[in-house]
């Protein structure tokens, strides 16, 4: 898989589309409601208010437009310290990993940062394995249990999914996820007691769902 190089000041850019997935992620860990778009980017023009930034307006799938910013990862830490001290912690934390870390100056700190990386990999796998099977996966939820959530009918919102690439084009007489969401853990497909497949949900991929509709405006 090709994966473009981004230049030290991209990595050091974050639109606010990413931003606010950020946010709604650590937010719906701690339990706390979502932000919703229009009174996230309210909350961006008044802390950045006098600060340079790039504002613009993009076209979403729904054909409906969405202001979108791109800010620099000190104004993201700016806009994430108005956060809870739950959610603000796991936020500034998150960013901090995205600043340009500083390039090893010798052949041995080369091999002391890849040994240090090893180490923290091999202490988070646990937590990682851990949190995807049995805390993720312990529910599993229909598309009307979802689309409930949302003030939504499943109909709506599975042929917003449908634009989003999750269920298979191919299959008419029923829903079946695509493989790549299966794979991420956002959905699993079981049988009924008649027989017939059924698609449903974990709470990571619920998780998914919401982050996904507010981020493109359709949840505003």
């Amino acid at each position: 898989m090709f994966i473009p190089c981004r230049s030290n000041s991209e990595r050091n850019l974050m639109s606010s589309k990413e931003l606010l997935e950020l946010i709604n992620h650590v937010r719906h860990g701690v339990g706390e409601p979502l932000l919703r778009l229009n009174s996230f980017n309210a909350k961006i023009e008044d802390e950045l208010d006098g600060e340079n930034y790039t504002k613009n307006v993009v076209q979403n799938f729904n054909n409906t437009e969405s202001t979108v910013f791109q800010l620099t990862l000190d104004q993201c830490m700016l806009i994430g310290m108005r956060e809870s001290k739950a959610v603000r912690k796991n936020v500034l934390a998150a960013l901090k990993q995205k600043q340009t870390p500083l390039l090893p100056q010798s052949f041995a700190e080369a091999l002391q940062l890849a040994a240090d990386q090893a180490k923290l990999l091999e202490l988070a796998a646990p937590k990682v394995t851990y949190y995807d099977t049995v805390v993720e996966r312990s529910t599993l939820l229909n598309a009307s249990q979802v689309a409930q959530k949302i003030q939504m009918s499943a109909v709506k919102m599975n042929r917003i999914l449908e634009s989003l690439n999750v269920y298979h084009r191919g299959v008419k007489r029923a829903r079946l996820f695509q493989q790549w969401f299966i794979d991420k853990g956002f959905g699993e497909v079981k049988q009924t007691e008649l027989g017939f497949s059924q698609p449903m949900f974990t709470t990571k991929g619920e998780a998914w769902i919401i982050e996904k509709l507010v981020s493109e405006g359709v949840i505003s």
